[in-house]
């Protein structure tokens, strides 16, 4: 690789220039994966950068994104960033509201937007905008004075052969103390907060992240989580940079294909994809008769066993590996051939991964490596390693930055992945920081409680602000029992409650699917999720279900009583954020008779 980047327009310059001849991206076209080279890219980039650059985006402007992920997504980025401007991304889920609040705070010179689909959807934020220029994807009638992408990408062209120093002379200015992004975070509560991201804040974490984990640049990396999240973006800064071809999955729903046809080594996830998976395996082992569920279940046991020893850095002893080897062969082979057959890492990020889920899938031959961070940092702080994975923390800090545990139990950070500050916010930016010695730079308080053990891993026990305080005045970490709970092949979502209250409790959405499969097998008969939930048997077998996964906590931690509910979470229910993170308040505000009705007065 070329000399250090200092900003991102110098990172995608040196790995495209690197690989003129070689695909950087592949992704599907007309039902087929086709490549992008190194030299085509570039192309690409710089057209689209000369077309904004003659329709006025100017450096410091603000340029936003509404779209799904994929190539073109990382194209509009590239050339936003080499123009000098400011990439604003919209969640392609963000609610109507939140994304015409981002577009008037944040006042883009333009509007890149996918889809007509996408355009009907937040048609009503548009017609209150009606100046804002509109660059699609795709063609979109609807939308009388919009231009595609293609024709801007025709325009460059152009000016690239009349002016062929231009994008050289344009890309050259951008500085690394320039912002290189506004990413609002939509939070669980309030409004959505602009997080002033530098060139300088994300080369950093990408570069530290890559030396960090000691990739390879002969790994193939499958991309499915959305880009307008930093976390994603900044794997694929790294990627880019350490000579990884990056794959653009087709979407969510077309994951399990895209591994089997792509088999990456390298992928960032979230918890509920591992979560998926393994529930799948379940169900599979299930249908396949009692015997084939008890292989499976012993060869989940082994596997347990082999990940807590790796973890500990403890020996495994010959009979261990003897029913590892067994195991392998019946069931953990199966599952690496499901999601490809040559995953090298999975690296997990977003929220809590399940103990259990990491000690099945890192026992079972693919490696999966928790990470920690906010978009605020960049946004990794830390994360695990294939050579120190301790399973139940997220690992250790990367290289050059600090972390420190306040008084109270904060994880408290600060080094050059922290943000500038939040757009147009100061009050709340002076908020979120606590000084340091005199001369030092401000420690930023993360708002998650954790503890660093004696060989600096960090562990993560909870939100802050989401902490539970029973009126016994025993504190209880809610994500903690949430995890515990996800674990269940008929729990698809939870919440725990109880701030204040005697005891905890918990609002259950069930996985249906399976809920229904084993009301057949009952012979309970109907389908309508209303009745379903309050079947007795039904209500009966879950309340064992939590009782089984929470039998290990403190007697205070232990959820009493329990409430099913026949819908699930949804971001445009306003349950979750555009990050799948669930919004406490409103959904204790929604349910707050049913919530009412778990703490009856004597109860105990």
């Amino acid at each position: 690789m070329s000399s250090q980047p200092g900003t991102l327009v110098e990172l995608f310059k040196n790995a495209v220039n690197s690989r003129p001849v070689s695909d950087v991206f592949r992704y599907k076209q007309d039902k087929a994966w086709t490549g992008l080279t190194g030299a085509r890219l570039l192309d690409r980039v710089r057209n689209l950068t000369l077309a904004l650059h003659r329709r006025g985006v100017a450096k410091g402007d603000a340029v936003a994104i509404l779209a799904e992920s994929g190539p073109l997504w990382s194209i509009a980025d590239y050339a936003i960033l080499s123009a000098g401007a400011v990439n604003v991304p919209i969640y392609p889920t963000q609610s109507v509201n939140q994304a015409e609040y981002i577009l008037r705070e944040s006042e883009p010179k333009l509007l890149f937007i996918s889809t007509a689909r996408q355009a009907r959807r937040i048609g009503e934020a548009l017609k209150r905008l009606p100046e804002l220029p509109i660059v699609s994807f795709q063609p979109i009638p609807e939308i009388e004075n919009a231009v595609t992408i293609d024709v801007l990408e025709g325009e460059g062209e152009i000016i690239a052969r009349e002016q062929p120093d231009l994008y050289e002379s344009i890309s050259a200015e951008v500085t690394p103390e320039q912002t290189a992004s506004i990413i609002y975070t939509s939070g669980t509560t309030g409004e959505p907060k602009g997080v002033i991201l530098s060139h300088s804040n994300i080369v950093f974490n990408a570069l530290a992240s890559g030396t960090h984990l000691s990739i390879e640049p002969e790994n193939i990396m499958l991309s499915f989580l959305p880009l307008s999240h930093i976390f994603e973006r900044m794997v694929l800064y790294l990627c880019l940079h350490h000579g990884v071809q990056i794959c653009y999955a087709g979407g969510i729903e077309t994951v399990a294909a895209d591994l089997r046809e792509v088999r990456p080594t390298l992928m960032s996830t979230v918890p509920r994809l591992l979560e998926k998976i393994f529930a799948r395996m379940q169900k599979t082992a299930a249908e396949g008769g009692l015997a084939k569920q008890r292989i499976f279940e012993w060869s989940l046991t082994v596997a347990r066993r082999v990940a807590e020893r790796k973890s500990q850095g403890r020996r495994i002893p010959a009979g261990l590996w003897l029913q590892r080897a067994a195991a392998d062969r019946l069931v953990y082979s199966k599952l690496r051939e499901a999601i490809g057959g040559r995953m090298m890492r999975l690296v997990s990020g977003g929220s809590a991964l399940p103990v259990d889920i990491a000690l099945v899938f890192n026992g079972a031959g693919i490696p999966v490596l928790q990470g920690y961070g906010l978009t605020e940092t960049s946004p990794v702080i830390a994360v695990s390693t294939l050579d120190h994975n301790r399973i139940g923390t997220v690992g250790r800090p990367l290289p050059g930055l600090e972390i420190k545990i306040a008084d109270d139990g904060e994880i408290l950070t600060r080094g050059p992945h922290v943000f500038q500050g939040y757009y147009k916010k100061d009050l709340e930016t002076q908020q979120v920081f606590v000084d340091g010695k005199p001369g030092e730079s401000r420690w930023f308080m993360t708002g998650d409680i954790g503890l660093i053990d004696a060989e600096g891993f960090l562990r993560i026990t909870d939100r802050k602000k989401d902490l539970i305080k029973t009126s016994a005045g025993k504190y209880v970490a809610p994500q903690l029992i949430e995890g515990a709970l996800s674990q269940s092949e008929f729990i698809e979502q939870s919440l725990i409650i109880g701030n204040n209250r005697k005891y905890v409790s918990a609002l259950i959405v069930p996985d249906f699917e399976r809920l229904r499969e084993w009301a057949r097998r009952q012979d309970i008969g109907n389908n309508d999720k209303q009745e379903l939930i309050e079947h007795p048997k039904i209500v009966e077998m879950m309340k064992q279900e939590v009782g089984r996964l929470t039998r290990g906590l403190a007697d205070y931690e232990k959820v009493k009583r329990i409430a099913l509910l026949p819908e699930e979470f949804t971001i445009d229910g306003g349950e979750l954020t555009p990050t799948l993170k669930v919004r406490r308040k409103i959904v204790e505000q929604k349910y707050q008779t049913l919530i009412d009705s778990l703490y009856p007065a004597g109860a105990e």
